[in-house]
Parts: C-alpha cells; sequence; structure tokens
C-alpha cells in the first residue's frame, strides 16, 4: 500500500494527496507535516519497512471537504485518491485511483463559493509581443477568451475577472509582469504549467474534440493564435485536473476588450464597485445598491454587468428598455420576483449533476427552480421589450425534466445516494417489488407456511431459518410419507427432515438480499436519472442565463422604481449633461432628504475640464466620484440617480482619488501618485472621463503645483489628450486657467462662515474658492485650540508675503519678468525662515567651509552628508 502511496505521489508531486484509507483520508511524509501544520491535526507516524516511522495525519471521508476547502483556499492543490473497489470484495490490495484535484479556480463544493461571485480560473499564454488571455468558472460553464497587446490591458483583464488561480507558460515571468505583487498582494495563486501543454496542435485538436467541431473558425478562433492558445491549453489542465468531460463548458466566447468601457484597477477600487475600499466588504458599493436580485445567478450576472459596463448604445439602450418596462409593469415585476424567489442556483447546480457528484436533494432543488419556469415565461410572454423577447426565446420550460424527477425522485429523499429512500414507488417495477419483500418477508413465509400445510396435509410443517441454511421447510418423521416430489432435501435430523422448495428459495433470496438490492438498484437509477439530465447541459445553461438576465433586470426596475433614479439619454457627441445628480451610495448611507444634488456638464468643446477648489470635507471627491459612477452605471444600462442625464458614451474612467504608501513595493504616497498619473495621460484618450483628485499634493508646493498646472493642459490639449475631466485641487492657482485654456472652468465647493467656523453647503457652483479653510478643517477635526491659534499666526504672517504671480511664472512671461518673479520668491522664502527660525545656519556654513575634501574617503563624504543633510532637515 505504501509503494502504491508514493507512486501515486510521484504522478501529482505538486499536491497533497488525500489517500483514501476506510474510514479516513491519510497523508504521509512531507504532505502530513503540511497538514498538520496549516490545519492543526495531530501529526501521528506509521512504520512501513523505513528505519523511522513515516510521519502521518488524517482526516475523517465523510467530512473531508471542510478541510480540503481550507487547504486549497492557502493555495494548495489538493489530489483526492479514491478507493476504487468495496474493500469487502477485493482481491489482494484495494485499488485506488486518483478522481480529482482540486485546484483554488476548480473547486466546486458550495460551501467553498460565494453563491454571488464567479470562481474564475484563468490561462494567460505570453508570445512575442501578445498575451492570450483564456478564463473559464468550472461551477457555471462560462469560458471566455480574448488577447491584449500590452502588460497593462493584461492587469486590466486580470482585475475585471478577478481569478483566484492563474496558469501560465514560462515566458509570462520573462515579459515584465509583476508576478510577486499578483501573488502577495492581489492573492492570486499562480502555477506555470510544463511547456507540452502549449503546444499548437495540442491545443488546437483538443478545442475541436470538445467542442465537436470541425475547424477552429466555428468557434471564432481562426484569428486568435494566442487566445486559442491559451484556451486550449487551459482546457486540457482542466481535463487533467478535473477527470471528467466537462460537459458544463458547453460553449467558448471570443470577445475583443473594446466592446466593454475599461476600467483599470485604481478605478475599480476608487469607485468602490463591488466592495468597499478599506473593509473590502459589498455593504457601501455600488452593487450593494443596484443588487436586489432573488437568485445566485442574477447576482453573478449584475457583478459581471458592474465589472464590464458597455459601450455600444444600442445594447445599451436595449437594458434600458427593458428596465423601464418592468418600472411600468410594477405587478408583473413583482409576480417574476415571487416566481424567482425560489429559484436555486441551476448553473452549479447542474455542474454537480455533469459531475455525477449531485445528491437526490440537489435533483429536488433543481425540479422546484424549473417547475417555476412555466409561469415566468407566461408572464414574459406579455411584455413587448427586445430584450425580454429574447430572454423568452431563450427560456425553456424543461418540463419533460420535472416530469422525470417528478416522477422517479421522492419528494424529501436522503442526502446520501447509498441509503436507500431515493426513488418513488411505482417508478421501477423491481424496486417496488423488493421493498415490498423487505417490508412483507415474514407475511409471505407465514403465507407460504398456511399454503404448504394445506397442499400437503402435513399439519405441524414449519418454516425455519438459520445462518447456515437459510430459510427451509421442516417436517417431523410422522409425516415424512407426505412429503411430495418437488420438495428436496437439505438435512437430516434425528427425529425431523429439512426441505426446501423453488418457491421458497426465490422467496429466501428475495427476503435476504432485498435491502442490499434495494439500496444498489436505487443507486443505479439516480446514476442513470443524474446522467440523462447531464445530456441536457445546453438547454438548461441557456434556461438559466436568461432567468439570470430577467432577474437583473427586475432588480434594477426596483431599485430605479425607489429611489427615484431617471432613465439616461445616450449621446455619441461627448456631452455629459446631468442635472441634479446624486451619489448613488452615499445618499443610501445617509438619509436620503439630505443629500445635496448638484449638476454636472462636460463637452469636447468649452466645458471639456472643471477645474474645482474647495475646502477638505466639503464634498469634491463626492461630486466627482457620482458624475463617474453615473456614467458608469448609464452603459450599466441602468438607470441613474439624477433629476435628468444625457450622458456621452465613454470608452474609459480614470480615476486617481487618493492615495498611501504602498510599502510593500517601496513606493511613497508621491510615486503611487504619479504612477497612477502616468498611466492616465498615456492610456486615457479623447473619448475618456478622467476623475483626478489633488495631483501633486505629495511634493513640495511648488513642483506640486507646477505638476498640476501641466496636467491640466497637456489633458485640454486636444492634440495630446483632450479628455473630459474633473479636476479637484487646492492649488487655488490652478484658477487662473480659465482664462489661459479656453475649455478650462472654475467650479467651487459653496460654503458659509460664521465667524472662525465654517458651514459645509455641499453645493458645486460657478468659479474659484477664494480660501482653503484648512485651519477651519482642522479646528471641526478636534486638533488642539492652542495649534489652531499658533496657525493662524503664521498663516498671517505669510499671507503678508503671497506669491499671487506665480502663475506668470507658469505661464511662459519673459524672462525679465521671470528673474524678478524668482527674486521675489527667494524674499519670501528668506521670511518664511525667520518664522521658523531655530538654527543659526553660520554653524552648518562654517562646518561646510572645515571640510577638507581631498582627503575624504569615499564613505567618509557620504557619512559627511549624511550628517549635514540631517540637520538642516532638524533645522526645518
Amino acid at each position: 500500500m505504501m509503494q502504491h502511496y508514493l507512486q501515486t505521489k510521484e504522478e501529482y508531486p505538486d499536491c497533497i494527496l488525500f489517500y483514501r484509507l476506510g474510514d479516513f483520508y491519510e497523508m504521509f511524509f512531507e504532505d502530513a507535516k503540511i497538514v498538520s501544520r496549516e490545519l492543526e491535526l495531530t501529526l501521528t507516524g506509521k512504520s512501513c519497512g523505513q528505519e523511522e516511522r513515516a510521519p502521518m495525519c488524517g482526516v475523517p471521508f465523510h467530512a473531508y471537504e471542510s478541510y480540503m476547502n481550507r487547504l486549497v483556499a492557502k493555495g494548495y492543490k489538493v489530489a483526492i485518491c479514491e478507493q476504487m473497489e468495496d474493500p469487502k470484495q477485493a482481491k489482494g490490495m484495494v485499488r485506488r485511483e486518483v478522481i480529482r484535484v482540486v485546484t483554488p479556480g476548480t473547486n466546486i463544493n458550495e460551501q467553498a463559493l460565494d453563491e454571488g461571485k464567479n470562481n474564475y480560473i484563468m490561462c494567460i499564454v505570453s508570445l512575442s509581443d501578445q498575451f492570450g488571455v483564456a478564463t473559464a468558472d468550472v461551477t457555471t460553464g462560462d469560458f471566455f477568451v480574448t488577447e491584449v497587446d500590452s502588460k497593462r490591458r493584461l492587469l486590466d483583464e486580470i482585475y475585471k475577472f478577478s481569478p483566484t488561480e492563474v496558469v501560465c507558460n514560462e515566458a509570462l515571468f520573462m515579459s515584465g509582469l509583476d508576478i510577486d505583487d499578483l501573488k502577495n498582494r492581489v492573492g492570486i495563486v499562480l502555477y506555470s504549467l510544463e511547456h507540452w501543454y502549449f503546444d499548437d496542435s495540442l491545443c488546437e485538436n483538443t478545442l475541436k474534440e470538445h467542442f465537436r467541431v470541425n475547424s477552429l473558425e466555428g468557434l471564432g478562433l481562426a484569428d486568435l493564435e494566442c487566445g486559442m492558445i491559451a484556451s486550449g491549453s487551459l482546457l486540457k489542465y482542466l481535463y487533467e485536473t478535473q477527470k471528467n468531460s466537462l460537459e458544463q463548458i458547453s460553449a467558448i466566447h471570443p470577445y475583443t476588450t473594446g466592446k466593454f468601457m475599461v476600467l483599470d484597477s485604481s478605478t475599480r477600487r476608487n469607485l468602490e464597485l463591488v466592495e468597499t475600499l478599506r473593509e473590502k466588504a459589498k455593504r457601501g458599493s455600488l452593487l450593494w445598491v443596484l443588487d436586489k436580485t432573488k437568485t445566485a445567478m442574477g447576482a453573478r450576472m449584475l457583478r459581471s454587468f458592474v465589472e464590464q459596463p458597455l459601450i455600444e448604445k444600442e445594447e445599451i439602450e436595449g437594458r434600458l428598455d427593458a428596465i423601464e418596462e418592468l418600472m411600468q409593469r410594477a405587478i408583473d415585476r413583482e409576480e417574476l420576483r415571487e416566481y424567482l424567489n425560489p429559484v436555486y442556483d441551476l448553473e452549479r447546480l447542474l455542474t454537480r449533476i455533469t459531475y455525477q457528484s449531485a445528491n437526490p436533494r440537489d435533483l429536488t432543488a433543481f425540479k422546484s427552480s424549473i417547475g417555476m419556469i412555466p409561469h415566468i415565461r407566461g408572464i414574459l410572454l406579455e411584455l413587448q421589450s427586445k430584450e425580454i423577447q429574447g430572454i423568452c426565446e431563450d427560456m425553456d420550460t424543461l418540463e419533460d425534466l420535472y416530469t422525470l424527477i417528478d416522477a422517479a425522485i421522492e419528494e424529501e429523499p436522503p442526502i446520501t445516494v447509498r441509503e436507500g429512500g431515493i426513488i418513488k414507488d411505482g417508478y421501477h417495477e423491481e424496486i417496488d417489488r423488493l421493498r415490498e419483500a423487505k417490508s412483507q418477508g415474514k407475511n409471505w413465509l407465514a403465507e407460504l407456511e398456511a399454503k404448504e400445510r394445506e397442499k400437503t396435509g402435513i399439519k405441524n410443517l414449519k418454516i425455519k431459518f438459520n445462518k447456515v441454511f437459510g430459510y427451509y421447510l421442516e417436517v417431523t418423521n410422522s409425516f415424512k410419507d407426505l412429503v411430495p416430489d418437488y420438495y428436496t432435501r437439505k438435512q437430516t435430523l434425528t427425529n425431523a427432515e429439512r426441505y426446501i422448495t423453488p418457491e421458497l428459495k426465490e422467496m429466501e433470496d428475495m427476503i435476504l438480499g432485498a435491502e442490499d438490492k434495494l439500496v444498489q438498484l436505487e443507486y443505479e437509477l439516480f446514476r442513470e436519472l443524474r446522467e440523462q439530465i447531464a445530456k441536457n447541459v445546453v438547454r438548461i445553461q441557456k434556461t438559466a442565463k436568461a432567468l439570470a438576465k430577467i432577474d437583473v433586470f427586475a432588480s434594477l426596475a426596483l431599485i430605479s422604481e425607489q429611489n427615484h433614479y431617471c432613465r439616461p439619454s445616450l449621446n455619441q457627441n461627448g456631452r455629459i449633461d446631468i442635472k441634479n445628480g446624486r451619489h448613488p451610495v452615499v445618499e443610501k448611507m445617509i438619509n436620503n432628504d439630505m443629500f445635496i444634488a448638484n449638476d454636472t456638464y462636460l463637452d469636447n468643446q468649452k466645458n471639456r475640464i472643471s477645474v474645482i477648489t474647495g475646502p477638505n470635507m466639503a464634498g469634491k471627491s463626492t461630486y466627482m466620484r457620482q458624475t463617474a459612477l453615473i456614467v458608469l452605471m448609464a452603459q450599466i444600462g441602468c438607470f441613474v440617480p439624477a433629476e435628468t442625464a444625457d450622458i456621452g458614451i465613454v470608452d474609459r474612467i480614470f480615476t486617481r482619488v487618493g492615495a498611501s504608501d504602498d510599502l510593500a513595493s517601496g513606493q511613497s504616497t508621491f510615486m503611487v501618485e504619479m504612477t497612477e498619473v502616468a498611466n492616465i495621460l498615456r492610456n486615457a484618450t479623447g473619448n475618456s472621463l478622467l476623475i483626478l483628485d489633488e495631483i501633486g499634493r505629495g511634493t513640495s508646493t511648488f513642483d506640486g503645483l507646477s505638476i498640476a498646472w501641466a496636467v491640466v493642459e497637456h489633458i485640454s490639449n486636444p492634440k495630446l489628450l483632450g479628455a473630459k475631466t474633473l479636476f479637484a485641487t487646492h492649488y487655488h492657482e490652478l484658477t487662473e486657467l480659465e482664462g489661459k485654456l479656453d475649455n478650462v472652468n472654475n467650479y467651487c465647493i459653496a460654503v458659509k462662515e460664521k465667524g472662525d467656523d465654517i458651514v459645509f453647503l455641499r453645493k458645486i457652483v460657478k468659479g474659484g474658492a477664494d480660501k482653503s479653510y484648512g485651519i477651519q478643517v482642522a479646528k471641526l477635526a478636534g486638533v488642539p485650540d492652542s495649534v489652531i491659534e499658533r496657525a493662524k499666526e503664521i498663516a498671517e504672517e505669510l499671507g503678508r508675503h503671497d506669491i499671487v504671480d506665480f502663475t506668470e511664472i507658469l505661464s511662459n512671461k519673459k524672462n525679465s519678468a521671470t528673474k524678478k518673479k524668482k527674486e521675489h520668491l527667494d524674499e519670501v522664502d528668506l521670511t518664511q525662515m525667520s518664522l521658523f527660525d531655530a538654527v543659526n545656519d553660520n554653524d552648518i556654513i562654517e562646518e561646510l567651509k572645515e571640510i577638507d575634501v581631498g582627503n575624504l574617503t569615499p564613505i567618509e563624504a557620504l557619512n559627511k552628508l549624511y550628517e549635514l543633510q540631517n540637520k538642516i532637515k532638524n533645522r526645518w
């Protein structure tokens, strides 16, 4: 047995091997040490012919899934080596085989899955300057493939799908992609596969055989060489790990990244689309507001809508039409939601059915779910929108499967498949006979005994039983002459004879083997039924998607009605005109009546950039985010929180809102900020929407202001970028741009002053803020009064030397003016120094004079420079 264990382990060296021994799955050697450590199990040992006992630990087979899930969640692969025959009937060692390899991206156990989120596995193939990306969810059968031409776009795809597992070729490690960041910070488990997985002909043949086609053209992969290799190698990897036919993967969906709005990782994070920035929770995200779906399938589809907004006007209008009709037909909508409420997760139930792991209760859940379809479809037939009519056409009532399960499976069957009690009375004649034999055996024997007494005239004839001979007819010697010819003698006693008859033998077989035969026959019939349902994969999946889509539309219609959203009109001329827009999440987190609505107007002409000034906490970030979310919601095909909204379709949304030190990668706040700005300026287009908050605040005032000024100039120039932009800043000098650049306009958040205090009015008004109110905000935050008073004194002193004309330098005035201004700035710097004068600079100057540079070693020079620098830092 241990030799077989080691042979099996050699075949799966990268897996923890769960090796079935009776009632336990056992692990040995290094696997046992790992599992013992990770799951806090007792480590024991087993003597197996070696000098030392082999380390060993185990888990009960009936509860192994919870232990397996914990290991897989930590990134381990688990190979399940099962007993393939009954140990009682085995000759020699029980035959064992690995029946499945469970990985983070292939775990189908419902305890380990979030029902509202797909569990994706992704395969990335790096070839020269292209990446093939194939993504699958084995729990639902979804399978997508595309190609991208840059690392940035590859990352966008990774963040869009958020796979739990990525497999790739070795070339990806040399492509420059930050693999460690994906593993450590993003939490993706990443493995490289052996090179043979990526053989062109193997991948092509795997795809053809699986989808039963003669050419790749039928799959839409003829022009996607890199994508073909990615999808073929992913499918081969799934075959190797899942050990089944993967019938649930019934179609492949090639797509181009240009079909959806591009949202990079920063934008997804900053807009809190599916989870909050800090707590990583659903509550407080856009998805939390929109998700009133009744089914797990609908919840997953809505999430995909949020993560992949559309850019095709016709598709968006189709969704809006469906939602509008469901808003107008509120009674029908609520009836639909009532019928959707008891519908289980058909996609994942179907996967368990195709994996042959579904239990009897899964089938009753499946039956009750499809029993709702005729009612749902009946309502949809009365609706008119093109999108809903398409849903109705895709929805199969599956009445034949309902009838089949209803006739065969008990209403409340057991969970396990080997206990019997699964099949209904009347479904199968042999089962009825065995069930009757099990319960009526004693009555049958009594009736046979009475019949034989009457037939033979042997008054003391009795039917008895023992373990050696089974059932027999016992006749005393005094009646031996009356025994008929069809009695066969089995045993002779001193005063009696024991006989058997064909009828008694048949009855014995039925009674003694009834229970075992009944359980086995019920199991076989259940398996046949499961396989019969699995043959209808395409029908069921298409219907499940249709149910999910109507669930999403009903949810969005309900939300739009409850929250007083409006239908956005769509244009392709770049105009974004929002009247009384609201932040969809913030208004739900506070009292709706307290939220202050605001207008937004942007276009590709005179209103391309809005420079927004105002104090912290006044609502600049909320206002900018709400604009981005309204645009995104419109392109999801959802109604939006506004009085009216005319939305110019954008190809991308970029946000740069807030930043923090990225200590893991050694980047400062300012470096993170500049990296994000660089990404935006290099990847945005004239049809993009940019949300920029406090550009340049992570460095000195003059450097930060210069960078912010240059960024606005770059964005405003149609030849360089020309994107619609909301630009929030504390640099009031940037308000000067309104007169210098013809497509920049100033806006500010209105505040009301009451002495030294301020009240935030949360209203966007035309014009720039006249001051920042930073000290007042500090006071609101609870900064000690002594600090506030000293800050006022310093601000007053600095105000006497205001740098109001700094903008002339940035506007490239004449050299003389620049020189004059520089002299003025120098004077200001000296004045500012006097405010904080704590150490005389003469000490540092004298120390510099005394240094003998010619006699310093390099290390001494570095140390001296470090020492002087510290003194200057302390001085300030």
